[in-house]
Formats: C-alpha cells, sequence, structure tokens
C-alpha cells in the first residue's frame, strides 16, 4: 500500500476563476486530505469541473492560491484526471496503456507486459489487451481510461463524472473500480450528479453551487443532516435554480 503523498493536501485559498466576465468559481478556501474518495455534487454549470482542472493543475486561478502538500506551481506528475468523455487513440486497449506507460517514464519497460496485464486486471477488463480501443462499449471505454490514468502511477486520481451515460452494470463496474483504486491508497476526487452513487463512494462531500462551495465535510453528515437550504433541496430531488 502507497504511503500517504506530498501532494496532499490540495489547498485552495480564495481561489476564484473568471472567464469572459463571468465568475465561475468564486473566493474557494478548503483542503483536500487523504483517505476515501471526496465526491464534488451540484447543479450543472456549479463549477465541478473546474474546480476538477484547478485541483489538477490544468487552469490556473484568476485570483487565490492553490498548494499540493505546502508547495505552490508542483508539476502534475504524480496526479492523473479522467475527463466524462475520455478519447482513446486508435490501438488497441494494450497499446492504449502501453502508449501511457512510456509518456509517464516511471516504469521499466521490460516490465511492462506485466504491468499492462495487472492494470487491465484491476479494472475488470483481462482477455480485452486485443481489443480496438474505440470498438468497445461506453463502460468499457471509462475502465479503459480508469487504467490509462493509473499508468502514471499517479497518488491523486480526478474523475469527472465517471458513471454518467452509463447503464447500471456498467457504473456498477466502474465504482468497482473507484473502490479498488481507493484500497490502494490512491486519493479519489470526482465530481459527479448521481446522488446514489456520492452515496456509496463518498467519504466527504463537496457540495456547490453558483461556483461557491456551499457545504464540505463528511458525507454521513452532509446527507443526514443538510445544513443549508440549496443542500436541502439539492438532496429532495427538486430543482435547484
Amino acid at each position: 500500500m502507497r504511503a500517504p503523498s506530498a501532494e496532499l493536501p490540495i489547498c485552495f485559498r480564495d481561489v476564484t476563476v473568471e472567464a469572459h466576465g463571468v465568475t465561475i468559481l468564486d473566493r474557494i478556501t478548503l483542503a483536500l486530505g487523504a483517505g476515501s474518495p471526496t465526491v464534488l455534487i451540484g447543479p450543472n454549470g456549479s463549477g465541478k469541473t473546474t474546480f476538477l482542472r484547478i485541483a489538477m493543475g490544468l487552469t490556473l486561478p484568476s485570483a487565490g492560491t492553490i498548494t499540493w502538500g505546502g508547495r505552490e506551481s508542483v508539476a502534475p506528475v504524480r496526479r492523473a484526471i479522467v475527463f466524462q468523455h475520455p478519447v482513446m487513440l486508435r490501438r488497441t486497449a494494450a497499446e492504449n496503456l502501453r502508449y501511457a506507460l512510456k509518456v509517464s517514464g516511471r516504469i521499466p519497460r521490460e516490465v511492462h507486459d506485466a504491468r499492462i496485464a495487472e492494470l487491465l486486471s484491476l479494472v475488470g477488463l483481462s482477455g480485452f489487451g486485443d481489443r480496438p480501443a474505440r470498438r468497445m462499449s461506453g463502460g468499457e471505454k471509462q475502465r479503459l481510461a480508469l487504467a490509462r490514468a493509473l499508468a502514471r502511477d499517479p497518488v491523486v486520481l480526478f474523475l469527472d463524472e465517471p458513471s454518467a451515460s452509463l447503464d447500471p452494470a456498467a457504473a456498477k463496474a466502474v465504482e468497482d473500480v473507484i473502490r479498488a483504486v481507493t484500497a490502494r491508497n490512491i486519493k479519489i476526487i470526482m465530481s459527479t450528479h448521481d446522488l446514489g452513487s456520492a452515496r456509496r463512494l463518498a467519504g466527504d462531500i463537496i457540495f456547490m453551487h453558483h461556483g461557491r462551495v456551499v457545504e464540505a465535510g463528511a458525507a454521513s453528515t452532509f446527507f443526514t443532516a443538510p445544513q443549508s437550504d440549496e443542500a436541502k433541496i439539492f438532496i429532495s430531488g427538486d430543482l435547484l435554480v
């Protein structure tokens, strides 16, 4: 099992993101530590994807600071992200992973075959190595994308709506992978619109609305005793505008 990483905690201090006169994230201050998955929830357009991009280091804030393990401007070599619609290379599943291993440069080439087999097994795709990646089902592609991200040997893995548009069986397979990854002491920070998935996976919840963090804390407390009117409306299934 991997020891806690110097990448953590990821700390936001008054982080604001603006684009074309629109505030996407509004003065966010919080810390993301090691442990069970942190799940971002909130209506569409609440800023969840931008939050993930900022935490990954792909987007710079308009104001405020973000640090990884107490440091600023840390290259994301031990972080990985899987977006909602991952793009597969025009290669087999195994070659998609081989390319990721080559780019990461963290694992000697002579053990790439063994690592590819391990990654495919971890995501429930053993025997799929020779399949053309772009001909796989949506759920299979999502799990292959998870394997490809894990080829970077990350200590923090960001997931943007990992089970969106998947049928229940495919969504369960993705959730099983997330649990297996968490068991390896890899920190998961993910967004989802699916409250059921959030209840099943989250250790901590970040509830966002209009670019603000309205509530953040233990998932068990959030779902049983939400503090804000916005959270109560959202959990009830009513439209939050």
